[in-house]
């Protein structure tokens, strides 16, 4: 079976996500400019153009690509982007040499073997191949933990690592928004478990890690939760937090 492709829907104040029923990832708009949060697959490219539509705006308002973490699934388009427009793509200085090289800073602590045995994760691995093998990022730059970005949306770094270390959470407060990337999913991408969990252990280097990094994000104010994979949540951080912790590493 195929992944689906979403249309581009407004899902907080300023705020469109993009993808497939498998991959997210989102436009923050501000002031008639757009950051693209996480760049999804290679494939996922004309995609942009869609999305900019329901904002009225075009390439030419696109102010920066930044990126949750630089596993392939996040960094899709972004070296694309960057030598189209010329314009920065920010990731954690701790994934800096992930998304220059491609080259995984540390070993994942399960093997994909064990997931095999699940269909989505066969449905994930085709859609995978089918979407292009991303590009190392000729030039990022770098940013650290409590950092605010001058892009658009401004969203505020929060430092969780386990799933890489150089992963980050963004608090886009003007749109009470909260990106996690792939430290929490509503979809897990192999097994299809559905409901706040942790990515499965074959794709982290951590899951303690990751645990430990749900503090960080407990407490915040959000109305909206946005994942790498699977639905928005909109019954809150600390809501959320507690189901991930309770169901444990997957």
């Amino acid at each position: 079976m195929l992944a689906r492709e979403r249309q581009p829907v407004l899902v907080a104040d300023g705020v469109v996500r993009l993808g497939t029923d498998l991959v997210n990832w989102y436009l923050l708009e501000e002031g008639g400019r757009v950051t693209v949060l996480d760049a999804g697959a290679p494939a996922y490219r004309p995609q942009l153009d869609r999305g900019l539509a329901l904002l009225g705006r075009t390439t030419r308002d696109v102010a920066a690509v930044v990126l949750t973490h630089a596993h392939a699934d996040h960094t899709g388009f972004a070296e694309p982007l960057r030598s189209e427009l010329g314009i920065p793509v920010y990731v954690h200085a701790n994934d800096e040499n992930l998304a220059r090289t491609k080259k995984a800073f540390g070993k994942k602590e399960s093997s994909l073997l064990a997931y095999l045995r699940y269909p989505h994760a066969w449905k994930l691995l085709g859609h995978f191949a089918a979407s292009g093998v991303p590009k190392a990022i000729a030039e990022v730059t770098t940013f650290a933990d409590g950092d605010v970005l001058d892009v658009p949306g401004h969203p505020r770094v929060i430092h969780t690592p386990g799933h890489t270390t150089g992963h980050v959470c963004f608090w886009i407060e003007s749109s009470r928004a909260l990106a996690v990337g792939d430290l929490i999913c509503t979809l897990n991408p192999l097994t299809g478990g559905r409901g706040p969990q942790l990515l499965p252990r074959a794709f982290n280097l951590s899951s303690s890690t990751m645990i430990d990094s749900l503090s960080h994000i407990e407490h915040v104010d959000a109305a909206t939760i946005l994942f790498g994979h699977g639905e928005p949540w909109t019954d809150g951080a600390a809501e959320a937090v507690r189901l991930a912790r309770a169901t444990g590493s997957t």
